[in-house]
């Protein structure tokens, strides 16, 4: 029997869809205060086309003083074993470099790099030192994707296949689109049942990247809030983050 999330197993019941609410309107930024000493580390987990220019994770990065990236392949692009390596070792270097913890912000396939990441290495880690996770619009590699996208198929071959169900270790929200052509709202629901993600329902965002908008997203700063509140993490510009 598969598990229930509030209603949820692999989509919403009808009385679970009708009663979903978009979530609540957010400011468009939210001021992180330092109130102790350490520091919380983002770490920035792109998707296959790594880091584009007029990309949310892109610009929010630069406008952050404490914040880092999975780097971009130079091969084997389509490896997940060489996507989660890439992410191991910059989280290796990221925690070498602080005492404080790092809050993980996921786009796309890095969902997918990020929960092979955890089913593999997360148990490495102390309690604690991954503070939460942001998991944007995951891209769901089980379902046939648009073309111009990896098929299926290729995915497998490549190590994606298939998608690790099982709890993540760490708290995460995974904020999810109604009209994304990547994955279905209710498949996304699924995943974040399965992951023991709060869902975040975005509305009708696309994929949430530049061909749908965004571009800056200044949603992401609040959906990161909890995890930041003590934390010295802020954009040095904050005009800059505006939709």
């Amino acid at each position: 029997m598969p598990p229930i999330c509030n209603g949820w197993r692999n989509g919403p019941t009808p009385e679970t869809r009708t009663s979903a609410a978009p979530y609540p309107p957010i400011p468009v930024f939210l001021k992180i205060t330092m109130s102790q000493p350490s520091h919380t580390t983002i770490l920035f987990v792109p998707g296959l086309r790594d880091h584009v220019a007029d990309h949310w994770q892109t610009l929010l990065q630069a406008e952050l003083p404490h914040a880092a990236s999975a780097p971009p392949l130079e091969h084997d692009k389509l490896s997940c074993a060489a996507r989660i390596a890439a992410l191991d070792n910059a989280l290796d270097k990221a925690l070498a470099a602080i005492d404080g913890p790092v809050v993980l912000v996921a786009h796309s396939a890095g969902v997918m790099i990020t929960v092979h990441w955890a089913a593999q290495h997360a148990h490495r880690l102390a309690p604690g030192r991954i503070r939460g996770a942001l998991l944007a619009t995951p891209a769901d590699l089980e379902t046939p994707m648009p073309a111009g996208y990896p098929t299926r198929d290729t995915l497998a071959q490549h190590g994606w296949l298939p998608i690790p169900r099982k709890p993540l270790p760490f708290p995460t929200r995974l904020a999810a689109s109604r009209n994304d052509p990547l994955a279905s709202y209710e498949r996304a629901a699924g995943m974040a049942c399965d992951w023991g993600s709060e869902l975040v329902d975005l509305g009708e965002v696309g994929h949430l990247n530049p061909a749908a908008g965004y571009g800056p997203w200044p949603q992401a700063m609040a959906l990161l809030a909890p995890w930041l509140q003590t934390t010295g993490a802020q954009p040095a510009n904050p005009s800059a983050i505006t939709r």
